[in-house]
């Protein structure tokens, strides 16, 4: 038995021991899977969807208004002292006390609108509201997505600006013990021996600040995600294998702005104050409105529980209200919707060309960025095949070590720059997608 014990707790040991190596492996994701999982589990987004919602709350307490309002309502009312009045009968005056102890009234009243154009027409507004908020969620969305875009490439940037720092700081430790050796052979000074070594102390920091900026971009990623801080997050490509569908920006692409959020909006917004204007214009049209009263009363004299004979009436009628005059109120609220409608005119037509230039603006960036790439690319193989060239030449002999290190500083410096021109064109072509609408349907 204690045998069996023994087996069964080793087993336990390694099924935990297997789960937390299982949790340890980093979730190796692609940016489409990040912007999926952003889009499904984004607070920002959950809370645009509540506002959906909202809308669509407020349109059906509207529309609640067509329907007939039912309400129930009792009164008790208890006489201290009946009224007195004084009555002169046959030339003697006579006092009489008018009404009953207890007066018990309850009923039903219903009553509904039948002709409300404003009303009508706030119910077609609301309509559009819901719309609104649904532009409004779609632009969270695309932002959200912009966000992820950027946070995900500058994840790619930092681990490939973390390989070619390390492989800089792998040069620089394998120098350093070649010194190390030929100092013991007598073939290098101790100058020399001190100088590859402090190139080494002098790369530390860097390739420390590199692995710090790895985990912050890693952070925001998953921040923008709604995912656990605690999962590792790896890239499922590098920098250099995404530049291969990098191409300057067609020049019979889609360039359309119609799909723009702030101009979509804008639109809403449009239909919404003309709408408002129609709704001030109805101020003037007269409502007509039914009503239903059922009630029961009784009177009774002595006790308010006993003797009670409750006896219904009922009524039905028409209210019938025409506005005729309101101070001049009706007029300057018309008037203040329809400054409002030719204002948002204006700021359309403004954005319509600030838009068009920022989309340009985009392109043309592209285009250089793109041009920019071809160059790095150039300019990195030319830096790795002098850098080759000078590290044989220093292993014979031949180069100074500050000639290696000049070699060195300008391949890491183009690789760097090679890194940077991919970042900003995957940016770049990120915010023109944001300016067009795209991404999100």
């Amino acid at each position: 038995m204690k045998i069996f014990l023994k087996y069964s707790a080793a087993i336990i040991l390694m099924i935990g021991g297997s789960h937390k190596a299982i949790a340890a492996d980093p979730l190796v994701l692609s940016r489409e899977q990040c912007v999926e999982i952003a889009l499904r589990d984004n607070p920002t987004v959950r809370i645009a969807d509540m506002e959906v919602k909202k809308y669509d709350y407020s349109k059906k307490e509207v529309l609640a208004s067509l329907f007939p309002s039912i309400d129930f309502s009792a009164a008790y009312q208890r006489s201290i002292e009946l009224q007195t009045i004084r009555m002169n009968m046959g030339g003697e005056s006579q006092n009489l006390k008018m009404g009953s102890d207890n007066t018990w009234n309850m009923g039903f009243t219903a009553s509904m609108p039948l002709i409300a154009p404003s009303l009508w027409k706030s119910i077609s507004i609301s309509d559009e509201q819901i719309v609104a908020s649904l532009e409004s969620a779609r632009a969270s969305k695309l932002d959200l997505v912009n966000n992820i875009n950027k946070a995900y490439y500058s994840l790619l940037l930092a681990i490939d600006s973390k390989d070619v720092v390390k492989q800089n700081y792998d040069i620089a430790v394998l120098n350093a013990d070649v010194y190390a050796k030929r100092l013991a052979t007598g073939t290098a000074s101790e100058y020399d021996v001190l100088r590859s070594s402090v190139q080494v102390k002098n790369i530390e920091p860097e390739l420390l600040q590199a692995d710090i900026a790895v985990r912050q971009c890693q952070l925001q990623l998953k921040v923008l995600m709604g995912i656990s801080t605690d999962v590792e997050i790896r890239p499922n490509v590098t920098l250099s294998d995404m530049q291969r569908n990098m191409y300057s920006y067609p020049a019979s692409a889609d360039r359309s702005i119609s799909d723009n959020s702030s101009l979509r909006s804008l639109d809403i917004q449009k239909r919404i104050l003309s709408k408002n204007v129609d709704l001030k214009k109805m101020a003037w049209i007269p409502t007509l409105g039914a009503s239903f009263n059922l009630s029961w009363l009784s009177l009774s004299n002595g006790s308010p529980f006993k003797n009670q004979m409750f006896n219904p009436y009922s009524t039905v009628g028409l209210q019938l209200s025409v506005p005729i005059f309101s101070g001049g109120s009706k007029y300057y609220g018309l008037k203040q919707a329809q400054v409002q409608l030719k204002e948002i005119d204006l700021q359309r037509q403004n954005l319509v060309e600030s838009l068009n230039m920022q989309v340009e603006l985009a392109i043309d960036n592209i285009n250089k960025e793109a041009r920019q790439i071809e160059s790095s690319a150039e300019g990195m193989r030319q830096a790795e095949k002098a850098h080759d060239i000078m590290q044989k030449s220093f292993d014979i002999g031949a180069a100074t070590y500050l000639d290696l290190r000049d070699s060195e500083l300008a391949n890491t410096t183009a690789k760097l720059s090679y890194l940077q021109a991919i970042y900003n064109y995957l940016v770049s072509m990120s915010e023109l997608d944001l300016l067009l609408g795209k991404g999100v349907k």
